[in-house]
């Protein structure tokens, strides 16, 4: 079907078929039977917020990988590829692949041994309840606002495409969402996940295969985005294909950002913080059965991460390469989502960012493709929705209610308290929804709030896994110092952006490098007053440590098996495959 006739002649791109309807009304009917099917699955804490730790390898890591294959990767990274080309994708290598094998090889074991709920449990154990009631608190706020993204990106999808209304998709993805994570817990979650997963590499592969297809190749689709962004004098054209050759200086490519930027910012700050710390992704892996199950999930995990980019930066390049203007030839104009969704916006047939991956998919899909496409994203967006809402229900039990507010809590008490808190964290995601709702690009809105509380979060859990002389004051004051400095930060440069030239060394920084730069420095400033603090202050003896700090804890060895069962080889094979990557779109 033509694009240009379909934004010619009606507000929706398509119609679904009977066919359409009958996949995705099943999908729904599917999720919610699997919510009920193991309901009965999970009566105690750790089966509704462990899953039992029974999970194997490969459940635990594709759940691993699914939590995260949300709205960030469909739609915030097609947006992203279209407004900075092919550096998105380093988001998924440099900024994933290193941090994963960390987790697996040096932190995986070390969790496992502690048999912590929750990553701000953890730091309960290692600076006390200081440290973990700031951790929790934030984490809880953070994954309210993550949810709330993924049912803004969902509705976004079924108003561009469908001409659906967008509070009326919101209603119904979040009441599913709380109906099978409320019945099943985190069992249920992972279940869902895995078959998410699927789903959305059935459906999302369309795009690429057509895509490439009609642009003739990787080689064609290079010389299509060369020729459209000449043609709109577009400086530096040829960067928006190139992956590392253009980050020697700022000016050079569309995010105006350099290699130390990707390098310390991203792969050494947010992406660690990120895969290590943030609970949504590592309460899956805790889910394993074993070490080595648990070792291997990341693994796993990060083996499938390095394929995303096939179906999330790959639509985003191809737009560059074939959207075409029916009125013009050229380009669609793609503009922030809050011009695109207003009155004027729409009247002038303007696009946001995060539309790309609507619009191509109207683009390819016919009866049944259409479907199964559709679904793929409602797959995706609903596994965002639930990997933060049993995360966030975990946190609140665990380091808020059962901290905080009733200490002596029963476990049938928690998982009551559980179920209701899954339903009111829906609720409050709702309402988040609609701030995603305002910001130019979700992908922006996100890796800001990952500036605010996970690249200072990162620092404070490796000073307490690696330096026993860090003490529960040098803790909490430290992640405290990092969140308000990053906060600062953005503040700051909202309210007089010449101030950029300061916290991205670059006036010509958009947004992703500015949140690259300022996690870094928050990240500094955390690590900074935990070690002057912690110097001045009395630490913990070496026997309240035990089991919570390297050095001190007895890390067991994973049982005799052949090489090729070894999660050190598997990992060294995924390091080699991601070094290729890196030469090959150099």
């Amino acid at each position: 079907m033509n694009l240009a006739l379909l934004l010619l002649s009606s507000n929706t791109l398509v119609h679904l078929s009977a066919v359409d309807l009958v996949i995705i009304v099943f999908y729904f009917a599917l999720v919610l039977g699997i919510g009920l099917y193991l309901k009965e699955q999970a009566n105690t804490g750790e089966d509704f917020f462990m899953a039992g730790r029974e999970m194997t390898a490969w459940v635990a890591g594709l759940a691993f990988l699914s939590a995260n294959l949300g709205s960030l990767e469909l739609m915030g990274w097609a947006g992203n590829s279209y407004k900075y080309g092919i550096l998105a994708a380093h988001w998924y290598w440099i900024g994933a692949i290193p941090s994963m094998l960390f987790l697996a090889l040096v932190m995986m074991p070390f969790y496992y041994v502690c048999k912590t709920h929750s990553v701000p449990g953890y730091l309960k154990l290692r600076f006390g309840e200081g440290a973990q009631t700031i951790s929790s608190i934030s984490f809880a706020f953070m994954t309210v606002l993550m949810s709330g993204i993924n049912m803004y990106a969902m509705a976004v999808v079924m108003k561009v495409v469908l001409g659906w209304n967008i509070h009326f998709s919101i209603i119904v993805s979040s009441l599913t969402v709380a109906a099978y994570v409320a019945l099943g817990g985190l069992r249920s979650a992972i279940f869902n996940e895995v078959l998410q997963f699927f789903l959305i590499w059935a459906g999302a592969l369309l795009i690429p295969i057509l895509g490439l297809i009609e642009a003739g190749g990787w080689s064609g689709l290079q010389a299509k985005i060369l020729q459209n962004l000449t043609e709109l004098h577009v400086a530096n054209p040829g960067s928006y294909t190139h992956l590392w050759s253009t980050l020697g200086n700022f000016n050079a490519n569309p995010m105006g950002i350099n290699w130390a930027g990707i390098v310390f910012g991203l792969g050494a700050v947010i992406a660690m913080g990120y895969w290590t710390t943030d609970f949504l992704v590592v309460q899956r892996v805790l889910s394993a059965k074993d070490l080595r199950s648990a070792e291997l999930a990341p693994i796993i995990g990060a083996a499938f991460k390095m394929m995303v980019p096939l179906i999330v930066i790959l639509p985003g390049l191809l737009g560059l390469a074939l959207l075409r203007d029916p009125n013009t030839g050229g380009l669609i104009r793609l503009v922030p989502a809050n011009l695109a969704w207003s009155d004027a916006g729409q009247a002038q047939g303007l696009h946001g960012y995060d539309e790309v991956l609507p619009l191509m998919l109207a683009r390819y899909c016919g009866p049944g493709l259409l479907g199964l496409g559709i679904t793929a994203l409602i797959a995706g967006f609903m596994s965002g929705m639930a990997g933060n809402v049993s995360a966030f229900t975990t946190v609140w039990v665990y380091d808020i209610y059962g901290t905080l507010i009733n200490k002596n809590a029963t476990d049938e008490q928690k998982v009551r308290m559980g179920r209701r808190w899954t339903v009111l964290g829906v609720a409050i995601s709702i309402g988040t929804a609609y701030l995603a709702a305002r910001a130019p690009s979700i992908m922006d809105y996100v890796q800001a709030l990952f500036s605010f509380f996970i690249a200072p979060l990162f620092g404070t859990v490796l000073l307490g896994m690696l330096w026993k002389r860090a003490t529960p004051a040098g803790g909490w004051t430290g992640l405290l110092a990092g969140t308000l400095s990053s906060v600062g930060m953005y503040t700051w440069v909202k309210l007089d952006p010449n101030a950029v030239r300061y916290v991205a060394l670059s006036m010509d920084a958009q947004d992703q490098a500015q949140n690259m730069f300022r996690a870094l420095w928050c990240c500094l400033i955390c690590v900074v007053v935990t070690v002057v603090v912690s110097m001045l202050t009395k630490p913990k003896p070496d026997s309240e440590l035990k089991d919570v700090v390297y050095g001190l804890t007895p890390i067991p060895k994973v049982e005799h098996v052949s090489i090729f069962h070894r999660p050190i080889f598997w990992a060294v094979v995924v390091a080699l495959a991601f070094v290729v990557l890196q030469i090959i779109f150099w």
